[in-house]
């Protein structure tokens, strides 16, 4: 059986009122002016991503924009498949906080890169290894429906370094030691009886 490949790409930066809390699952606006700066970007990855493929979207608008984007920079029009499994981290009653705020508040020492530890659970959210179990199962369905095709998600920098982490079943610290930047590419591969990750956080153009 053919591998299944999946293409990851994190959504648009979004705007700097929206950077200084904690978002998660919130539904914020992209930064039009970035997105307008990075054209050649969004047509990098146009010419980068794979013809034909299923695209596949978070529910919250910054992950359909970004899509937008590159639709609109040279990749042909795609039907947007919705998919809640493939949400940002809820960081449950910490969004909509400071960053500031949330380091006072977590009760475990800090990831190195982090204010907060890959086994801490937000109050009322998630915590880096749920997202890890939840995205890892959202990509062995997909592979299973669509078993040998490409598959383009555009989602968010928890949901792919879940999806890496799933990939090479990281412990929850080791996933949130990944860089995953905005408008960047990851690359998985499912084979049949392995995952093969192809690349990491690959800045568009490169």
């Amino acid at each position: 059986m053919a591998e299944t490949r999946f293409w990851l790409i994190r959504h648009a930066l979004v705007e700097e009122q929206a950077r200084q809390y904690i978002y998660g699952t919130m539904d914020v606006h992209v930064c039009a002016l970035t997105m307008e700066q990075q054209k050649n970007a969004y047509a990098a990855l146009a010419r980068r991503l794979p013809r034909p493929a299923r695209w596949f979207v978070s529910p919250l608008s910054r992950t359909r924009r970004t899509a937008e984007a590159i639709f609109a920079n040279g990749y042909p029009t795609q039907p947007l498949t919705v998919n809640l499994e493939l949400t940002e981290q809820d960081f449950g009653i910490w969004q909509g906080l400071p960053h500031a705020e949330v380091a006072a508040k977590i009760a475990q020492p800090p990831h190195a890169f982090w204010p907060h530890s890959g086994d801490e659970k937000p109050p009322g959210g998630e915590s880096i290894g749920e997202v890890i179990t939840r995205i890892g199962e959202a990509l062995e369905t997909l592979a299973r429906v669509y078993p040998g095709e490409d598959i383009v998600i555009v989602s968010h920098g928890g949901a792919i370094r879940g999806a890496v982490g799933h990939a090479l079943d990281l412990r929850p610290d080791q996933a949130l030691a990944l860089s995953v930047q905005n408008i960047s590419l990851t690359q998985l591969e499912r084979h049949p009886t392995r995952w093969k990750v192809v690349c990491v956080n690959e800045a568009p153009g490169a």
